[in-house]
């Protein structure tokens, strides 16, 4: 007993200490509640991915008739705001951008972009803001995008010839077929320095980049709720991203590689191209990275990323020219 006491008195203090900490919690005024946007109610774990549907633009079109222009949704963990209206969508994105500025981290474009070392699905921050200045100040400035002209000429001319060939030979000319290959060709002269679009090389990039972009367009379960991940792995989406992710790096690794070595071949013999001659992407970037070697993001993986994103905006955005034509017709 007298053992207890030695071993009970010393903490006394501590545990009156504890016991006040508590009751002046209790009595405190509850913190105020944040004011949040109205939202449809929702079912325990899984939020409202249940009010989705099989078309979510029509739900959430649906929704917000109901709920307003501003409407919170919680999928699974992930609380959502979504916004639909322009004035609404121009307050966010121009006079309250800071806020909103942040990209969550999703599980398939870091994977499929080397950790998100692109710029369009890295996290806010230093590395967006040097990747972002890469990419305006060296890829996309008008002198360079000026620079790629002859590139645009020679394949809008070879398309133009296509046409002809094809109306020699038939009534009917698939225009979306001969938009997306001009697109691509187009694209990847100027980002990698040739065109893949004939041969067995050719298939299988078109391939690849199909399955590159239905699987970001893929839904991963794990983002939402992160207890139900091993859903995809059960399902094959993992396994399916690794494939992807492993050839479209092989096939990039080659790329650089093969860009590297012709460049030193080129300075060897002294008959390098100029500034904007006979540059594409890769070797602005990889030129970028020597001359910034030790202060600069611009990483192997960081060139692939930003390679990779701008082949894929591209094609994204063709796919909606073709959608907004088919439509209009």
């Amino acid at each position: 007993m007298v053992d207890l006491l030695h071993f009970i008195l010393p903490l006394f203090p501590f545990i009156l200490f504890i016991i006040f900490l508590h009751n002046r919690r209790s009595t405190a005024a509850p913190p105020p509640q944040k004011t949040l946007p109205p939202s449809p109610r929702k079912l325990p774990i899984f939020g409202n991915f249940h009010q989705l549907g099989t078309y979510p633009n029509r739900s959430l079109h649906s929704l917000s008739k109901h709920y307003g222009h501003l409407m919170l949704l919680h999928f699974g963990r992930v609380p959502v705001l979504v916004v639909s209206s322009a004035d609404a969508a121009c307050e966010i994105m121009k006079h309250q951008d800071l806020i909103f500025s942040n990209r969550p981290k999703l599980h398939i474009p870091d994977r499929l972009l080397y950790g998100s070392k692109d710029v369009a699905f890295t996290q806010y921050g230093e590395h967006w803001r040097q990747a972002r200045s890469i990419c305006m100040l060296q890829l996309l400035s008008n002198k360079r995008v000026q620079s790629f002209r002859r590139v645009r000429e020679e394949e809008t001319s070879v398309m133009i010839d296509k046409i002809k060939q094809m109306g020699s030979l038939s009534s009917i000319i698939n225009l979306s077929e001969v938009l997306v290959r001009i697109t691509n060709d187009v694209i990847c002269r100027v980002a990698l320095g040739r065109k893949y679009s004939d041969g067995g090389e050719g298939k299988m990039f078109k391939e690849l980049l199909g399955e590159f972009l239905e699987l970001l367009g893929s839904f991963s379960i794990g983002d939402y709720i992160s207890w139900l991940s091993w859903i995809d792995r059960v399902g094959g989406l993992d396994a399916r991203l690794e494939r992807v992710a492993k050839l479209f790096d092989e096939f990039l690794e080659g790329v650089v590689v093969e860009h590297r070595r012709r460049r030193k071949d080129e300075t060897v013999r002294g008959d390098g191209a100029g500034e904007d001659q006979g540059f594409d992407f890769v070797d602005i970037l990889l030129e970028f990275q020597r001359e910034n070697e030790g202060t600069s993001p611009v990483e192997d993986d960081t060139i692939k990323a930003i390679v990779l994103v701008i082949i894929f905006s591209h094609s994204s955005l063709l796919f909606f020219i073709i959608a907004y034509i088919y439509a209009r017709m």
